[in-house]
């Protein structure tokens, strides 16, 4: 019983983990576009894109943020 309490915690920790690495790189990537000199809707736009789709939506983000 007390290993099935640990394994809980154990996903627990790392869904939580997971979930404040994508807020980390959603609010970074806002502020980078915004850094960039694009507009504050292209900003929100990225944030968006990155909270909802991290994996995806960071790559492409990485892809398109120098042009």
């Amino acid at each position: 019983m007390e290993f099935a309490g640990a394994v809980i915690g154990i996903f627990i920790f790392f869904g939580l983990l997971i979930f404040l690495i994508n807020i980390i790189t959603s609010i970074w990537a806002y502020r980078d576009s915004l850094k960039k000199g694009k507009s504050k809707e292209y900003a929100l736009i990225v944030l968006i894109g990155t909270l909802f789709f991290p994996l995806i939506g960071l790559i492409i983000y990485l892809i398109i943020r120098n042009d």
